[in-house]
């Protein structure tokens, strides 16, 4: 994997671990020589993961729409800064930027993303490893609904494994690297769905 596109917050939350997790998750892709594919923004953790990637000496780039490149909240520091016009776009650059995706804490906007990146998966419109940083616990209610929604059927047996989690980055690069993607919807017979 060369880049992943990482999904998180804008927001800084008043618990300081949140920043330093994604300080951490930068410095740690970085020293991989694994590239950050990320929304563009300066604030929150989106800006403390690629001031700490490129610290690193890590390749970022950002991809932001105009309306927040006009609101003057573009990290004009990336290596590359990709503007588009809609936030359809931006995810469709994520896709096509990246080799994977990782899910950081975050909020409607990192969930949007997630889920697209694995319903995405299921049918087949990329066969990319899908990460979900599981760190301090944030993720435990998602996780746990995911499995409810396995457990009643709403999420087949056999994409069942799209969502890699992990509470640490470097256990999670490393499930994502050796992932084998699942038999997309696309794939199935009509009686199997």
């Amino acid at each position: 994997m060369k880049r992943l596109a990482v999904y998180c917050g804008s927001a800084t939350p008043a618990d300081p671990r949140y920043i330093e997790l994604a300080r951490h998750v930068g410095t740690a892709l970085a020293q991989r020589g694994i590239g950050v594919v990320y929304g563009g923004g300066k604030a929150g953790l989106m800006g403390a993961i690629a001031t700490a990637a490129l610290d690193a000496g890590g390749e970022v780039i950002g991809v932001i729409p105009q309306a927040l490149v006009d609101m003057e909240v573009a990290n004009k520091d990336c290596t590359q800064l990709h503007v588009v016009d809609t936030m359809h776009q931006r995810k469709q650059a994520f896709t096509d930027l990246s080799d994977g995706f990782v899910t950081m804490p975050g909020g409607v906007g990192t969930m949007d993303e997630l889920w697209e990146a694995i319903s995405w998966a299921q049918l087949g419109y990329h066969s990319k490893p899908v990460g979900l940083l599981n760190a301090l616990g944030y993720f435990d209610g998602l996780v746990a609904f995911n499995t409810h929604m396995a457990e009643t059927g709403f999420v087949r047996e056999a994409h069942r494994g799209i969502m890699i989690i992990s509470e640490t980055i470097e256990d999670l690069v490393d499930k994502m690297a050796s992932f084998t993607p699942a038999k997309t919807i696309v794939q199935m017979r009509a009686e199997d769905l």
